[in-house]
């Protein structure tokens, strides 16, 4: 029997959400297992200078993901690719619905949620035979905590998505990743001592005994890229995080 050998190489793959956290760990993820990579963010700074880390085989573009027209031009831009990584989120934002405006729970979906659906839209009929889409969710639908109905349902959306697009877009692959508490810049809009507090109390609790790392996650990413069997699937990567 012969055991492939996971690697993506001669493959392009293109991250929307790529140029920090658990995307740019990816972004580097698939540089070692020999693809060339496309980075995507709205921030123009950012997409430089995950460029420059990444090196010759990474490219990058500036695209507002909320604008369906810019999110199809890119597409039409960069023409045939092998896989689209969708890892972009802002800030999260959190508390009890009673307090929460409307507009601040649809941001929450604008990119999570629509900006996901947009970019399968458009690039769905760009991905090369033996494609694949890996999508992005998180454990808040399974284990939400008080304050987290609008983060906890777009995850429970991107789920639901991801099993539906497996259908209707098969054989284009189409899984997700549903990360716990990992140290990214989500968390930027606690302050330092916030946050680290928040990693030791979160990571003491869990079997693993820490939170998880970008690239704890970058490496399920690539397994799901390259196993041509899997499909319509959601892979907790938490550190346990749903047995405490």
């Amino acid at each position: 029997m012969t055991i492939a050998i996971t690697n993506l190489q001669h493959q392009h793959v293109v991250l929307l959400g790529g140029t920090s956290g658990i995307g740019l760990a990816t972004a580097h993820a698939a540089l070692a297992a020999g693809a060339s990579v496309t980075v995507v963010s709205s921030r123009s700074q950012r997409v430089a200078e995950a460029v420059a880390r990444l090196g010759d085989r990474a490219a990058g573009y500036t695209v507002d993901l909320n604008n369906e027209a810019a999110v199809r031009g890119l597409f039409e831009q960069l023409g045939p690719f092998d896989h689209l990584v969708y890892s972009a989120g802002d800030s999260l934002q959190t508390g009890a619905l009673a307090d929460m405006d409307l507009d601040t729970v649809r941001q929450v979906f604008d990119v999570r949620v629509f900006g996901a659906i947009a970019a399968v839209k458009h690039a769905a009929s760009y991905l090369r035979p033996g494609g694949s889409v890996v999508l992005t969710s998180g454990i808040a639908s399974l284990r939400p905590q008080k304050g987290w109905v609008a983060l906890a349902s777009a995850c429970s959306a991107m789920e639901g998505l991801t099993r539906a697009l497996a259908v209707e877009l098969a054989p284009i692959r189409v899984n997700l990743v549903s990360p716990g508490l990992v140290r990214t810049p989500l968390w930027a809009n606690l302050s330092e001592a916030d946050r680290e507090a928040l990693y030791a109390a979160s990571g003491a609790a869990l079997p693993v005994g820490r939170v998880g790392e970008a690239e704890d996650l970058a490496q399920t990413y690539v397994h799901l890229m390259a196993n041509r069997h899997a499909t319509g699937q959601a892979i907790i990567v938490d550190g346990g995080g749903v047995l405490v």
